[in-house]
């Protein structure tokens, strides 16, 4: 039996990452305290810097242990959980599958497109680049095509349920919409993400948490 070591936290902040982790810890109700984190804020670097060197959140830290990147995380809560969030056995290697096709493919190509349209002008980080953009739209509609077929046989990525491969490769889909993301193009992906908002965890992962909102992105930025 997988157990607890200490008390556990978890760091995290609004971004899609941080906010994957903490959608599948409330999801399996994992039993760890939960603090939003800055890690670039003053006085903070060093302290993080200890945690992930990366600087970056989401981290969970059970005792002297620490565990970073939003899907080393779920593995590991849901083994905390006994969950089949994260299946074993024969459903394994398909999860794996999806996980990482999704990181490569789908998730790689909105990203492209929300850092532009999103993270750029949210952070002041410059114009948009519409070359950019437009080869991530082109990639996000050969990804999402694929996504768009694979519902036609199945309500969910792997056997007949939700499990951590859906929120992985969903997770950029809260902010399609700020991102300008064509998903209503193929209404099969549309409707496995509505789906997923039926879900309190995920559709607003943040609920009754110290969580500030991210800054204000400027319009008519591009």
């Amino acid at each position: 039996m997988i157990v607890l070591v200490s008390k556990a936290k978890l760091y995290f902040s609004r971004d899609y990452n941080p906010r994957l982790a903490v959608a599948a810890a409330r999801y399996l109700n994992a039993p760890v305290e939960f603090e939003f984190a800055s890690p670039f804020s003053p006085g903070e670097r060093e302290k993080f810097l200890k945690l992930n060197p990366n600087l970056s959140v989401p981290i969970l830290v059970e005792g002297e242990r620490t565990l970073w990147e939003a899907d080393a995380i779920a593995c590991r809560l849901s083994q905390l959980a006994n969950s089949d969030f994260w299946p074993v056995g024969d459903s394994l290697p398909d999860l794996v599958r999806w996980i990482s096709w999704g990181y490569w493919n789908f998730v790689r190509a909105c990203d492209r497109v929300h850092f532009e349209r999103v993270t750029k002008q949210r952070y002041r980080l410059g114009p948009v680049r519409q070359d950019v953009v437009e080869s991530g739209l082109s990639e996000f509609a050969s990804s999402a095509a694929i996504l768009d077929e694979r519902f036609g046989a199945a309500d969910w990525l792997v056997g007949n349920a939700v499990t951590y491969a859906d929120f992985r490769v969903a997770c950029v889909l809260p902010f399609a919409d700020l991102a300008g993301l064509p998903v209503q193009d193929f209404p099969r992906v549309e409707a496995w993400h509505a789906r997923l908002m039926e879900i309190p965890a995920w559709r607003d992962p943040f609920a009754g948490l110290n969580a500030p909102e991210l800054p204000t992105v400027r319009t008519g930025a591009g």
